[in-house]
Formats: structure tokens, C-alpha cells, sequence
């Protein structure tokens, strides 16, 4: 580029004639020791002197951003598409987790790309010229306000955020996807509870097995004053999600004489007296296996709650909140044990909480 393209204005001897002196020099004397060296002759950028170079610097700032926002798109379809699972080889570093990869991969561009966009606005477009200012008290008064309302709008100015739109709307756009990376990691937090908390495995049909022989239970098998474990059927211990679903439709049957009965409502839900409790206490969910044949009480032995079975399972005493929901029960045409539909009302703890 010729000195003839340069507008005069623009050429840097004639900006400095305009400038003046670039900050006060000192003589170093007896009072004054340390002299002060002033700053060095300021030079220009080839951005300030020639507009082609400094939209040039403008497009390399906005595909910075660009690849920014791309780099948080592509983070969370990678986070959507890409099973847990899968393993890819990424020479030299051997075999990796294809999603962390992947994830790793695109938010750390979208993050970099931010920065060097940013970087390379201020090195080649913002205003580089050094300013010395002296110190003054922390409590600015109306003069020093009003000087740093204005340093601020030349700031503004200089930046060229207003003039350079496209820098100005690409940075917009990369930095109001970022954020999103964070939200779309909320996932990992769990699934959404949804109604899964209202319901088990327990449903119309299912057999109640035995915990202890994998057997269907027959009204037989049970005696007057038992306590017995039971299992929904099809549920196994090698299950990969044996113990959430257990957690939930663990059962205790127990039998009691009808006439001893003296909830109305629980003795329309058992089978000649046998009746079918949650085993997971009300208070902080832990498994109630503690029974009294007399007085037809359970107990928790975490905290002591206890539970009267003939009675609706009601609390009598500790820190349980409510009773144990009751499984409706029934026989089948083969003369085992089933359940006539799920709970009625949520099991455990958690629910009265969360739900």
C-alpha cells in the first residue's frame, strides 16, 4: 500500500503533529529522584491506517464468533445424539469416551473462540493508544464523573461496537448460545420425576412372591401372626434396576383374624384377614422389618416409627408422617396371592417432599 492511499489525517507523522507530545517527560534532580521516562512514541496499526485491513480484522473477529456459536450447537447435539457408551480411538491418546470427547471437543471451542475473538477485536480494532492518568480519591466528585461518563462514551466509540455491526451481532449470538451448553448439562441431574413416584410395579394380575423362596404365595402359606417379604412377579434380583424398583414395591403380608380389624377400608383390601403393607417406613425410607404378633405393631428400626396393621397401618409413634399405603389383594382362579392394582397413594418418604 502507497503513501497515497493513507489519507493525510490517517498517516501517523501527521496524527502525531495533531497528537502533540505522547506524555510528560521528567529530569531526574535532587527532589526528584526517579524521573519519570514519559511513554514511548506511540505506533499505529496497519487497522487504523487502512479500512480493507481493518474489516479484514472485522471478519476474522465475526467467523471467531461464528465458530463459537457452531461449536455450542454442535455441544448439544453431541450431548443429544452420542450414546454414554460408546468408545471411540483417538491416536495418540487410545480409546475415549466418543460423548466426553465430543463434548469436551466443542465446548472448549466454543469457549476459545469467544476469547480469541475478543483478543484479536482489541489488538487490531479497539483504540491501543495509552493514556497516563493521575490518581484521586476514591470519592469521585462531580468533575471526575463527569470525565469517566465521557472516557466511557469514547471508549464505546473506539471500540466501534455501533459502527462494526457484524463483530457487534456475531459476539451477541456467540455469547447468548454459551449459556446454553450449561442448561443442556442440567440433564445429568436425572431424569424428570415425572408421575413415577405415584406408581410400582404393582399392577392388576401380579403375583405376590415369596422374597425368601421365589415362590407364589397361596392364602395357605400364610399363618395367622407371620410376617412375610414379598416380591412383585417377574422381578429378579439380577434386574439392572432391581434395586430402584424394589425400593418402591417391596410388600410385608401379614395375617390377622378378621374380627381383629378395625379399619374398614383395610379389611375390604386383605383376603381373609391377610393383609398387604409397604415395607418402606414414611420417614426417611428405610425397610420396616420388626413385628409384634400381640399388638399387631410394626416397627421401623432406624428411628422407631410404629405402625399399627390393624388399624390402617397408622402412625402411633416416632417421626413417620402418615400411614403405610395398603396394596389391594386378592386370589386368583389358581389360588395364589395377587394384587387387584397398584397403590393407591405414593410409597416411602421422598414423595411428600417432591411431589
Amino acid at each position: 500500500m502507497s503513501s497515497q492511499d493513507i489519507p493525510e489525517e490517517n498517516v501517523p507523522a501527521e496524527r502525531d503533529a495533531h497528537e502533540g507530545a505522547h506524555g510528560a517527560v521528567s529530569v531526574a534532580d535532587e527532589k526528584n529522584p526517579f524521573a519519570d521516562p514519559g511513554l514511548p512514541p506511540h505506533e499505529h496499526r496497519i487497522q487504523d491506517i487502512d479500512e480493507r485491513a481493518a474489516r479484514r480484522s472485522e471478519r476474522a473477529v465475526a467467523f471467531l464468533f461464528t465458530l463459537s456459536m457452531l461449536a455450542t450447537v454442535g455441544f448439544i447435539a453431541s450431548y443429544v445424539t452420542i450414546p454414554a457408551d460408546k468408545a471411540i480411538f483417538v491416536f495418540p491418546i487410545g480409546h475415549l469416551s466418543a460423548l466426553n470427547f465430543a463434548l469436551g471437543l466443542t465446548l472448549g471451542t466454543a469457549l476459545f473462540t469467544i476469547g480469541a475473538g475478543a483478543v484479536h477485536w482489541a489488538r487490531t480494532l479497539m483504540s491501543d493508544v495509552e493514556v497516563a492518568d493521575d490518581r484521586h480519591p476514591i470519592a469521585a466528585s462531580p468533575e471526575v464523573r463527569a470525565k469517566v461518563h465521557a472516557d466511557f462514551k469514547a471508549g464505546a466509540t473506539e471500540s466501534a461496537i455501533g459502527r462494526r455491526k457484524l463483530i457487534r451481532n456475531t459476539m451477541f449470538g456467540a455469547l447468548t448460545l454459551v449459556p446454553l451448553s450449561g442448561v443442556v448439562l442440567l440433564r445429568d441431574l436425572g431424569p424428570l420425576p415425572e408421575d413415577k413416584l405415584r406408581h410400582t410395579l404393582w399392577a392388576k394380575g401380579k403375583l405376590l412372591v415369596n422374597m425368601n423362596t421365589d415362590e407364589p404365595l397361596r392364602p395357605s402359606d400364610v399363618a395367622v401372626g407371620s410376617l412375610t417379604f414379598c416380591k412383585p412377579e417377574g422381578l429378579e434380583e439380577h434386574d439392572e434396576d432391581f434395586q430402584n424398583e424394589i425400593a418402591k414395591a417391596a410388600l410385608m403380608i401379614v395375617r390377622l383374624q378378621p374380627e381383629d380389624i378395625k379399619d374398614k377400608q383395610e379389611l375390604e383390601w386383605s383376603h381373609e384377614g391377610i393383609v398387604a403393607y409397604s415395607k418402606i417406613c414414611t420417614h426417611v425410607g428405610c425397610p420396616i422389618s420388626l413385628y409384634e404378633q400381640q399388638t399387631h405393631h410394626v416397627l421401623c428400626p432406624c428411628h422407631q416409627s410404629t405402625f399399627d396393621l390393624s388399624d390402617g397401618a397408622k402412625v402411633i409413634f416416632g417421626p413417620a408422617g402418615h400411614a403405610l399405603p395398603q396394596l389391594r389383594i386378592g386370589v386368583n382362579d389358581e389360588g395364589y396371592l395377587e394384587a387387584l392394582g397398584d397403590f393407591e397413594e405414593p410409597v416411602g418418604p421422598a414423595f411428600w417432599e417432591r411431589g
